[in-house]
């Protein structure tokens, strides 16, 4: 039984790539994609270096890496563009933003590549395969570019899976594999192996990366020293004990708000209205991983007073009901009867440590409420937003998400390149 599932998505020909899409949405007709291109470099004093090449330029022998000089001699009528960084990393934000609103947990490797460890989705888990290449796809009609996704039980066998055949592609590389997958790699195809360490190790007759498993590892050691004879061992046995961790800055607050179509005149009304902003937040909470210790209401009456007051609750959580309550209490607090048009809920003091999420609730009912939660959430990912409500809404025109009619729209990634 596989314990972890580990995607690692990579974009293909990533500058390249967003290049081409940014030309495309400003009318550009040719795809720089479709013909020998490469960015990088300077075509008007003819120096620089090739930073991405499409697969027409890689057919012509050139590499990331070369100058453009030798570039060019292998194949003249190249199209050169000049990098464009500072958009790139706008690119790259929007991409990386895109992959964390849709998988649990995301750590961007590099600009253009990231890792996701998905072991607690369990759509996911179910068929990792048909997911990739759903999420593959998703991506190629949405944001208009392509990526690979490697898929195995560690970050290390995820990052050699996606670097196999390209471009957008799925491939796995789980422990059973690595035989036939990866042991008849050249050894330069083993992930930190560079040209001055593959040279080393042809001179220790290691020729592939199945020579490099079954190599002697204390010889190893004496030859490369401890910590880096150790790691050439090991991955090349594909063990990799690394995590992925989240490096995305952690908001500062998860909250919603609405302002409602028709004025808001009794608690029953208002609480309700409350419930489903609530279940938004808790939501939302769920799908980061994120807990949060302090709970904030506010609203504005028809003749636009402002309310507003936070607590500090004893524990911090993501359940939708404990969010509830308290939101409850905290309105009961600052609302004097006049009439609502506008209320909001948000959560605060957020952290990513789950296991500090303690009971709110008598005879342990808090883990009956994250496994409800959950349950909730997995139906509405699967069949959408509508398939389960609360029956305080059934007999109401409210949304049991936005406390409204209306609801927001998803602004793609293309919108941003």
């Amino acid at each position: 039984m596989i314990e972890n599932m580990i995607f690692h998505i990579d974009v293909n020909s990533a500058f390249l790539s967003w290049e081409a899409v940014r030309r495309l949405e400003y009318g550009e007709k040719t795809d720089l994609r479709d013909i020998p291109s490469i960015v990088g470099g300077d075509i008007k004093k003819r120096r620089g270096i090739v930073l991405a090449k499409s697969i027409s330029a890689k057919k012509f022998g050139i590499k990331t890496g070369e100058t453009i000089y030798s570039a060019l001699k292998k194949c003249p009528f190249l199209t050169i563009v000049p990098p464009n960084h500072d958009f790139y990393q706008k690119a790259s934000a929007c991409f990386i933003d895109y992959l964390r609103a849709r998988l649990p947990l995301v750590e961007q490797y590099s600009i253009d590549e990231c890792f996701a460890d998905v072991t607690s989705d369990k759509n996911i888990t179910e068929n990792p395969i048909h997911a990739a290449d759903d999420l593959r796809k998703e991506i190629s009609n949405k944001l208009g570019f392509t990526v690979n996704i490697g898929i195995s039980e560690n970050k290390l066998l995820a990052k050699m899976a996606s670097e196999f055949e390209k471009p957008d592609k799925t491939h796995t590389l789980f422990k059973d594999e690595i035989k036939y997958k990866m042991w008849p790699l050249p050894i330069e195809e083993l992930f930190m192996v560079g040209r001055k360490t593959a040279v080393e190790l042809r001179q220790c007759g290691i020729t592939t990366i199945g020579q490099l498993a079954n190599y002697n590892k204390d010889a190893l050691i004496r030859r490369f020293k401890y910590a880096r004879g150790t790691m050439l061992y090991e991955y090349a046995n594909g063990i990799d004990h690394s995590a992925v961790i989240s490096n995305m800055p952690l908001p500062k607050s998860i909250g919603n708000s609405t302002t409602i179509a028709s004025d808001i005149a009794s608690e029953e009304d208002a609480f309700l209205v409350l419930l489903s902003l609530c279940e938004t937040v808790g939501a939302r909470l769920r799908k980061k991983n994120l807990v949060g210790s302090t709970i904030s209401v506010s609203i504005k009456t028809n003749n636009f007073k402002y309310y507003s007051k936070q607590i500090k609750i004893p524990y911090a959580t993501y359940i939708t009901n404990a969010i509830y309550q308290y939101a409850k209490s905290i309105f009961s607090t600052i609302w004097n009867g006049e009439k609502i048009r506008h209320i909001g809920v948000s959560i605060s003091d957020l952290n990513e440590d789950i296991t500090r999420q303690n009971s709110f609730f008598d005879n342990n009912e808090w883990e009956k409420y994250t496994k409800m939660d959950n349950a909730i959430d997995n139906l509405r990912d699967i069949y959408g937003k509508d398939i389960i409500k609360r029956a305080g809404f059934l007999e109401t025109n409210l949304s049991h998400m936005t406390g409204n009619k209306q609801d927001g729209n998803e602004t793609g990634l293309r919108s941003h390149l």
